[in-house]
């Protein structure tokens, strides 16, 4: 029988996974660094979990449960080499190196392990595509799942795509290190493609309950700082920076006890928007130094200034406004159209056209989004059916609100979001009954 003691002495299934986002990239790479093996790291890692779920219920949680995960699995791995070391030389992996080697050795110039595993997964032997895949699940932990959402793919693809990045790793001997300075050029590009990949997921989750997921912005923005520490000219690496920093600091205002009245459920963490956010509660030291990266991105040749330097822009003309009236949207459209002009995305010309609904009024923005609808890229994207809601909502248009927010909340897979269009949709239906 479980007594209330032992009760209290196990792990949060919550704690548990939280660690296993935060921690597993830094273990990971601390086995990768230590046995030259992804395969390797990834097993030992899991079984370090597994561990800890058997100890921790006796012992407790440790005061330090990182480090503790970690120690963990390196010693799953050194176990591991040990019996590989004790089997025919015909039979043992090429890739195994001695046990006397990874005991003694550890990552090279105490440069940072993640940072290095980043750079290991954007080999350019690796397809784009592969390099993004393997950097956001091993560094940064997403599973193939979560993977499979941000490229809008099937799961068993992403995971056979894992698979044989994996492979090739394996098979061309690709060492798990930062590259000397001469390459940092063809590497650069990617490791920032994979930053803001998962900085994005972090700060607008595509599923889930929370509004934010802390660990991956703020573990992004670490290694983002790291990438600028190795190329301080590099605008772009400035301009993302700015970017993370000048989201990352609404934060705390865009999370929010959110009283769903349907049921009557409060909920941690519904999102709230930027019209409502409390700006008393935006971090103006983060701002301030997005600020100072923003402008030395600005100092460097027009001509080299790519799509973050703009989305920068977006994100810094928010963060200085004192209110939401008082935004700069004139400036947030003339940026969207340097960005639309730099990348095809469906996603720019969307919130293009959510910029000119505040500048123009919400139907000049209702005839920009109608000139979208037949983008079959949109089509896979809730935000389409979100942003139209929105639109509507504001131009007074209360029963194709009512339709668009139905709609809305039947492609929305985040709950947090979803707290808040419910909201809304409760709105538009009382306005609408008012008007009948």
């Amino acid at each position: 029988m479980t007594t209330p003691a032992d009760t209290a002495r196990i792990p949060d299934p919550a704690l548990i996974e939280s660690l296993f986002r935060i921690e597993g990239g830094r273990a990971r790479a601390a086995v990768a660094a230590m046995t030259q093996s992804l395969d390797l790291a990834e097993e030992a890692v899991q079984e370090a979990f597994a561990d800890a779920l058997r100890a921790w219920p006796r012992s407790g949680v440790p005061d330090r449960p990182g480090a503790w995960i970690t120690t963990a699995a390196k010693n799953r791995a050194i176990d591991k080499l040990r019996r590989e070391a004790q089997r025919p030389e015909r039979e043992r992996q090429s890739e195994v190196v001695a046990v006397s080697q990874v005991a003694s050795h550890g990552p090279s110039g105490g440069v940072d392990e993640e940072l290095q595993l980043l750079f290991t997964c954007c080999h350019p032997a690796l397809s784009e595509t592969a390099r993004i895949a393997l950097s956001l699940r091993f560094v940064f932990g997403l599973s193939a799942r979560e993977i499979a959402r941000l490229f809008l793919e099937p799961e068993p693809t992403v995971a056979q795509r894992l698979t044989r990045a994996k492979a090739k790793i394996r098979t061309a001997r690709i060492p798990l290190r930062v590259p000397p300075p001469e390459l940092f050029g063809e590497r650069v590009p990617t490791v920032l493609s994979c930053l803001y990949l998962t900085f994005t997921e972090g700060y607008a989750p595509v599923a889930g309950d929370d509004a934010i997921r802390g660990d991956l912005c703020t573990e992004a923005i670490r290694l983002t700082q790291l990438v600028h520490g190795l190329v301080p000219e590099a605008g772009e690496v400035q301009s993302l920076l700015a970017l993370f920093l000048f989201q990352h600091s609404r934060r705390d205002a865009r999370l929010a006890f959110a009283r769903d009245g349907a049921d009557g459920i409060e909920t941690r963490g519904g999102a709230v928007p930027l019209e409502e956010q409390d700006r008393c509660l935006w971090d103006r030291q983060m701002i301030d130094a997005g600020l100072t990266h923003l402008s030395a991105a600005a100092a460097h040749d027009r001509d080299t200034r790519g799509p973050y330097f703009y989305q920068a822009v977006i994100a810094g003309a928010h963060a200085v406004a004192p209110t939401f009236a008082a935004t700069a949207w004139t400036t947030i459209v003339a940026a969207y159209d340097r960005l639309a002009g730099l990348h095809d995305s469906p996603v720019v010309h969307l919130n293009r056209a959510i910029a000119l609904g505040f500048r123009d009024g919400p139907d000049a923005g209702l005839r920009e989004l109608a000139t979208l609808r037949d983008d079959k890229r949109l089509a896979r994207l809730p935000s389409f059916a979100v942003a139209q809601a929105d639109l509507l909502r504001r131009a007074a248009r209360y029963p194709e609100a009512v339709r668009a927010y139905e709609e809305a909340l039947s492609s929305v897979s985040n709950e947090a979001v979803c707290v808040l269009l419910r909201r809304r949709l409760r709105e538009v239906q009382s306005a609408a009954q008012l008007l009948s």
